[in-house]
């Protein structure tokens, strides 16, 4: 392929976009659409991902110390306990700090003026790693010397729904994406087939003459390439506003405070990147879909 022809491909796809300004306009307009739709469904599961981790971090398992432990058997009950695999990291707390969040959870007067420090014992507060193996991690801790048998507390079932609700939403994000990406492909093709049906006489003819299928399809590829990155850009942005709107009506909304959204300044240029590829692959894809059948000739 000579130079002076990407000369001419650009020319005529840019040409091909202004030409059918109608068409052109609604392919924008609906791939701006699907990119928005599939925008906002992976920022809503990247925002539930991070909650979900968020969540997963303040999971403990509680270990009580034995009575018979002192102060120098306790800190070492914490150094062993943070040596084992699977520990991200320990926290003690001690009886009496146990009993002021006991306190901050209970109401009840009376029960506040009968609690006693002596009441609670001194304990760890250990963080995982993995969920998964949770259990494994518990019958550690509670083989370490201090602690015994029957004095670690762990919920397994609140570990196995973090698990299944992270394992279902991503799974369930990324057959909705690809579903969405596919449907886009499919619509932004067809209605670019019908601007390409305009020029199916000067197709023809061209293949007639003896011009290449290549030669043919090129500026069809720019001219998809353009409506993909011009959609990719328009979509970009109004994602932008429409993330920083909702997040500040959830920042404002008192019944929302324990959902929390990651910073867009934080993530705007991965967007970006999947915005521009996702518009690119659309819009070259469905230029490719759509003039196959017109080089059948």
């Amino acid at each position: 392929m000579q130079r002076h022809d990407f000369g001419y491909f650009i020319h005529e796809g840019v040409s091909n976009l202004f030409s059918h300004g109608f068409m052109s306009f609604a392919a924008i307009g609906i791939t701006v659409a699907c990119l928005l739709i599939m925008g906002t469904f992976t920022l809503v599961a990247y925002n539930a991902e991070m909650l979900l981790r968020t969540l997963e971090s303040e999971y403990e398992i509680l270990a009580f110390v034995d009575d018979g432990c002192n102060e120098a058997q306790t800190k070492a009950v914490g150094e062993a306990i943070a040596r084992l695999d699977n520990v991200k990291s320990v926290e003690f707390i001690t009886r009496e700090e146990a009993m002021e969040a006991f306190e901050e959870r209970n109401l009840d007067e009376y029960m506040r003026r009968n609690i006693l420090p002596e009441m609670f014992r001194d304990r760890y507060a250990v963080y995982v790693n993995d969920l998964n193996q949770v259990k494994q991690t518990a019958a550690a801790v509670e083989a370490v010397e201090g602690i015994g048998e029957g004095n670690v507390r762990v919920d397994e079932d609140i570990a196995g729904g973090f698990i299944l609700v992270r394992d279902v939403a991503s799974a369930v994000s990324l057959a909705l994406i690809a579903i969405l990406l596919v449907v886009s492909v499919f619509i932004i093709s067809n209605t670019i087939r019908l601007t390409t049906f305009d020029r199916r006489d000067e197709i023809a003819i061209m293949k007639m003459v003896g011009a290449t299928n290549g030669f043919i399809r090129w500026p069809f590829v720019y001219e998809g390439f353009l409506l993909g990155l011009l959609s990719s850009l328009i979509a970009f942005g109004l994602q932008w506003l429409v993330y920083a709107s909702v997040a500040k009506g959830i920042e404002a909304a008192d019944t929302l405070q324990f959902l929390s959204t990651v910073p867009f300044s934080q993530i705007w240029k991965p967007v970006a990147a999947s915005f521009g590829a996702a518009g690119i692959i659309i819009g070259v894809g469905g230029s490719l879909t759509a003039i196959r059948k017109f080089l059948q000739v």
